[in-house]
Order: C-alpha cells, then structure tokens, then sequence
C-alpha cells in the first residue's frame, strides 16, 4: 500500500480496476483548504492519460510489473515471436498489443517485455539503436549552414528525420524513445 502523500513518479498502483503509472505529481497547499496531491496517470494497458487530484492520506495498492529480457526473432504475419533469453520459451504477440514498438528493432535484437499478471502490455526496445539508412536523397552542396534536414527510411522500414549529411547505405544511431538522430555509428 501506498499513499497519495508518498507518490513518486514511475510508481504504478492500482485503481479503478486498472493498473496506473505516475507520470507527474505535485503536493498542493493552498493558502485555504486542505492540502491535495495532483498527478497525471497513465493508463498502462490503453495507454490513456488523465489528470486526478487525491487527498494526501488515499491509500492505494501498489502494482508489481515484471520486466524480462525477450529476443525479438521474427513476424510471421501479424504475429510477432519474442524468445525467453534464460529458459528459451518462445511467446507469441498479436500486432495489436505490438504497436509501433519495434519500429527501430531488428530481428534478434534484445528488448524488455513488461506485463502484469502474466499479460504483456509493453514493449521496451533498447534506448538507442544503429541502423542503416536505406533510402534518402542526396544532400545538396551549401545547405547545410541552417541545419536542415531530410526524410530517410531505415533498415526496419521506420521513417526519419536525418541532418543532409547523411547518405544512404550509412549506419546511423537513433533514440528509440524519440525517434530522433544521435549521430553516425
């Protein structure tokens, strides 16, 4: 159990007959009234987010969430194959409760399954990622004191916005969180 009063950002608790995750929290006291805790939640199986207040004494169930170490072996259709990296089971995942998640994975890469209760609702790719860069135009002589930059198609199929430096067939770092360019490999 936790408090309203002791909420920290990343805690996920139970409520509502849902499994939440603090993404923000503030202690009010206002100069009249009682004193409140303001936070944003978010949803982890929707993915929604909204805005409650609680009083600071609210008690609430801490969620556990399991985060293991998957390799990511191949689609098969809409199905996506992960395999256990200690006891080699291999789990199946519908497309849907895949998402755009493994938009900067390749195949064999190391991610993090994250489930409650057995049911996975996340997928965490690692933070950064090299990959080549498939397609991309040509980047013109003189255009580059603005910092401009062009689209580009990477190994996975991902599209991105890359400085006009860039040539295809390079290999590239990418921030998985962002979706943005690091730097070259």
């Amino acid at each position: 159990m936790v408090s309203a009063g002791d909420f920290k950002n990343g805690i996920t608790i139970q409520m509502d007959n849902g499994i939440w995750q603090i993404i923000e929290f503030q202690h009010v006291k206002p100069g009249k009234g009682a004193a409140f805790v303001r936070t944003k939640l978010k949803n982890i199986v929707s993915g929604g987010v909204v805005e409650k207040s609680f009083r600071p004494t609210e008690k609430f169930d801490l969620a556990h969430i399991d985060r293991k170490e998957y390799q990511y072996l191949y689609s098969d259709g809409d199905i996506y194959n992960f395999m256990d990296t200690e006891t080699f089971e291999q789990i199946g995942l519908a497309a849907e409760d895949v998402g755009d998640s493994l938009k900067f994975v390749k195949e064999n890469e190391i991610v993090k399954l994250c489930s409650h209760n057995g049911k996975v609702f996340s997928i965490e790719p690692p933070i950064n990622v090299e990959l080549e860069v498939t397609e991309t135009e040509p980047g013109v002589k003189g255009d580059t004191a603005t910092g401009a930059t062009k689209p580009a198609v990477l190994e996975t199929g991902a599209r991105i916005m890359v400085p006009l430096f860039v040539n295809q067939g390079e290999k590239i770092k990418i921030d998985t969180r962002t979706g943005e360019y690091l730097s070259r490999a």
